[in-house]
């Protein structure tokens, strides 16, 4: 299973909006230079944050980003939601539709499975990565 470079981008920046001192904007050029990204594309990614409800913008000279929801309660699950949507990993292959939402066993066990890890990743908050490297960064 792999996620988009997209979710990659968005959970670092998360990150560094999540540390960023007194939660201040942080611009779009500063926040794509430290992932050696082109601004353009890192400002998509941030659309999709702002839209989530994640971040805000704020225009003008001391414009920039910044975490708008309790920061301490965003998951890494809520950043991939943003990113990514909400749809399944899987779909079963098999050719009628009515076997397929009786019978497909794999299914079943690969959205057991889904479910599982996106419990995983609700319960992973950016706060404690941050935290994290925070203390390894002293």
């Amino acid at each position: 299973m792999k996620y988009s470079r997209a979710t990659n981008y968005a959970l670092h920046t998360m990150v560094y909006l999540t540390l960023t001192e007194k939660r201040e904007s942080v611009g779009v050029e500063q926040l794509a230079k430290i992932q050696n990204l082109s601004p353009t594309y890192l400002s998509k990614i941030l659309t999709k944050l702002v839209k989530a409800g994640l971040i805000e913008s704020t225009p003008g000279v001391k414009g920039g980003y910044r975490i708008v929801r309790n920061y301490q309660e965003i998951s890494f699950l809520d950043v991939i939601y943003a990113i990514e949507g909400k749809t399944t990993l899987f779909s079963c292959s098999l050719d009628h539709e009515e076997q397929r939402n009786e019978d497909c066993l794999i299914e079943r066990e690969m959205i057991n499975a889904e479910k599982k890890m996106k419990d995983q990743l609700d319960k992973t908050y950016i706060i404690n990565i941050a935290k994290k490297m925070e203390e390894t960064s002293k």
